[in-house]
């Protein structure tokens, strides 16, 4: 009985090692997402135990270091150079990092949700449910995204939770009506037709046999998302209508620069350059997602010839 529950283990847990190693070799097969998905390995690994290592540093006024030049002189911390106020940049950026991510990721995750199970119901109920639904997108599309974020911010006063409900809201339309559509291709399918005729509930049908088909196309839309939620952010810090003193992220880090743009370049250049490789590594492993989850172009990675 031991050794047949050890093999039973063993032969479980192998098709799941296989699937790993079949994800890594299609990203070792395209170099550019292989770093862009390292690039962001570290900075998750930054966001979670960056500012606990980095101390009061983010925070700490030094007049003795105020605007100091990127140099190795004043130990690791000041590798960037110093603010206004004299404080780590590289503390404060790896600090910044984690409310930056945290508004993107919470703003990401629920638009993708309320989209979705909207998109859902849309796509396999129909009718009048359905119109409701897209009318209500359609208000929602027809303000450009960026000015209902000012106005509304500036009515409602920046903070935290305003700004994520700001950013979700305007993301919805995307993921709702890319799921309507897919719902609604995926309702012809062969299975689906077969598991609704067998007498399948709805909640069954859908995220038992439709949501599979539907989930790789929103998450190769949420990577792109989230960099697009990055810079609107980011945009909305610099305006001021972002997370206000003394909390700060990357946009707010470049707005603070942008006086000393001419004596001290370094204040909006590092966290500047920080947001652009940041939306540039969830582009490039996006892009990679989206070849992966094809399987007319998942070939190119395989290292294999098309079957025509």
């Amino acid at each position: 009985m031991t050794y047949l529950a050890e093999g039973t283990k063993t032969m479980d847990s192998s098709p799941r090692r296989s699937g790993l190693a079949t994800v890594l070799s299609l990203l070792w097969a395209d170099k550019f997402a292989t770093l862009a998905a390292l690039f962001l390995l570290l900075l998750t690994v930054t966001c979670l135990v960056g500012p606990s290592l980095v101390g009061d540093a983010a925070g700490g006024i030094n007049f003795a270091g105020r605007n100091a030049p990127p140099q190795f002189g004043k130990g690791f911390l000041y590798i960037l150079g110093g603010d206004n106020l004299g404080r780590s940049l590289l503390a404060r950026i790896i600090v910044g990092a984690q409310a930056t991510m945290g508004v993107a990721v919470t703003a990401v995750v629920t638009s993708l949700v309320i989209g979705a199970l909207l998109g859902l119901i849309a796509g396999y109920r129909g009718g009048l449910v359905s119109d409701v639904i897209m009318r209500l997108t359609d208000m929602i599309m027809s303000f450009p995204s960026l000015l209902t974020a000012l106005v509304v911010l500036y009515v409602l006063g920046p903070s935290v939770a305003n700004l994520v409900i700001v950013l979700a809201i305007t993301r919805i339309p995307v993921y709702l009506r890319t799921t309507r559509a897919e719902v609604m291709e995926a309702r012809s399918r062969v299975f689906v037709t077969a598991a609704i005729a067998m007498g399948a509930s709805p909640a069954r049908v859908l995220f038992r046999h439709i949501v599979p088909i539907v989930l790789p196309t929103l998450l190769t839309i949420a990577a792109v998302d989230f960099a697009a939620v990055i810079i609107t952010e980011s945009g909305l810090s610099f305006l001021g209508l972002g997370i206000q003193a003394p909390d700060f992220t990357w946009g707010s880090m470049v707005a603070t620069g942008r006086n000393y743009i001419a004596s001290a370049w370094w204040l909006s250049f590092w966290p500047g350059l920080a947001i652009t490789l940041t939306a540039l590594s969830l582009n490039i492993l996006a892009s990679w997602l989206r070849i992966v989850t094809d399987p007319q172009q998942r070939w190119r990675l395989e290292g294999g010839h098309r079957d025509d």
